[in-house]
């Protein structure tokens, strides 16, 4: 597996919270849906991760898997186009954690920003434990893993994509110049050829001496097309490049996802903690009452009262799921009482009636065949279990681990 290969392979997974809402469905399933068209996908539910602040409350996790899992098929997501599994089902990640952990400055998990915010946030649970300060290193290992060269986050998860490139960083220097490191690297530069040879060697020194990032990407795209090296030649190449040694763990980079505009119904973030949510398999007669109890403007009292829909949760909606049309018809309505709280609201029903009329056909189709659900995950264990294996080859051969 080259670095060629984990540039186009994106790595994400989910804590099992049981049924998604719209608000995982705008801010990250969607993304997914696009992403899976567009690169080699891995997926994959988190639930060591959920065990890391619910550990003394384990039996809601798997029924909050399952439930899940329906929710991504049901959005689109495709076992066809992406792999799915679920982390606890691939053992290797425990030990890459693990071997990941004896090289790990301590000081790097304590300064994780959500490592002090989540204490915060929980303090009813106690976050006190080697698994909870260690969630930063489960993730990293989690990336580090399949070698994927892109990590969709948010803004506020940049940190912890950070934190996996200082590790991998760490491991390459530590473990990627093996016995005879330099020996190889010749002995690969001549099975290029003399010319190519010649290319190389001059673009690494402009590089080297010169900082010329342009010598860099010529050199690396060069080291890319040869055909008659060995996997383990390119990536002794590459990592020679920077003055380091074999790249074993490529250093992945974060792709920023926007972030979700799609607030709860009472205008807070849409999150289950404030009661405020529409779910992806919300009964339609559920659902348009939901939306009809909404506040709006306190302004408007009476149906003849003008209002401001700034003001209203209703027009953050209309923001997400009306044309231009009906946000201009709703800024008129409400501005000058020409419409009611009730009209304003009736498009808002209808395009989220639309829009989750075929997630919860097919979550239905899916909750009627539950043996399909567990062996497209099994599949993907699989999938994921056979990448895995062979990075962890890898990781144990430059730690020294592989004698028998």
């Amino acid at each position: 597996m080259s670095s060629a290969v984990s540039s186009q392979r994106v790595l994400s997974g989910m804590r099992p919270t049981g049924r998604l809402h719209l608000g995982h469905y705008h801010g990250v399933l969607k993304n997914w849906v696009r992403l899976q068209h567009e690169f080699e996908c891995f997926f994959f539910v988190a639930d060591w991760h959920a065990l890391t602040t619910e550990y003394e409350n384990p039996q809601k996790i798997e029924q909050a898997v399952w439930d899940m899992v329906i929710d991504w098929l049901a959005a689109g997501v495709n076992p066809g186009s992406s792999t799915l599994f679920i982390q606890s089902r691939v053992p290797e990640h425990a030990e890459l954690h693990l071997l990941l952990s004896m090289m790990t400055p301590l000081g790097w998990l304590e300064r994780v920003p959500t490592y002090k915010d989540q204490q915060e946030k929980l303090k009813e649970k106690d976050l006190a434990t080697y698994g909870f300060l260690g969630y930063p290193l489960l993730q990293s290992a989690d990336i580090l893993m399949y070698r994927a060269g892109m990590v969709p986050v948010g803004a506020d998860q940049v940190a912890h994509v950070e934190i996996t490139r200082e590790v991998a960083r760490r491991f390459n220097h530590l473990y990627g110049r093996e016995p005879g490191f330099e020996e190889a690297v010749e002995a690969a530069i001549r099975k290029m050829g003399k010319k190519q040879a010649r290319i190389y060697a001059d673009n690494r020194r402009r590089y080297q001496e010169q900082g010329d990032e342009s010598a860099l990407e010529t050199a690396r795209a060069l080291v890319m097309d040869q055909q008659n090296i060995t996997l383990g030649d390119r990536e002794r190449l590459l990592g020679d490049l920077e003055g380091g040694g074999k790249v074993i763990l490529p250093e992945p980079q974060a792709l920023l996802t926007p972030a979700s505009k799609m607030p709860g119904l009472d205008g807070q973030k849409m999150s289950k903690s404030y009661g405020n949510t529409i779910s992806l398999r919300e009964d339609p007669d559920e659902l348009e009452q939901k939306i009809r109890r909404m506040p709006t403007d306190p302004a408007r009292v009476r149906r003849d009262d003008p209002g401001t829909p700034e003001k209203c949760p209703v027009w953050e909606f209309h923001k997400v799921y009306s044309d231009e049309a009906t946000c201009a018809w709703v800024q008129e309505g409400c501005t000058s009482a020409g419409i009611g709280c009730l009209d304003c609201k009736k498009p808002v029903i209808d395009a989220v009636q639309a829009e989750l009329e075929p997630i919860r056909r097919r979550a239905e189709e899916h909750m009627r065949n539950p043996d399909l659900v567990r062996t497209i995950v099994s599949e993907g264990c699989e999938e994921a279990r056979e990448a895995a294996r062979a990075t962890l080859e890898e990781v144990r051969s430059a730690m020294g681990l592989n004698y028998r």
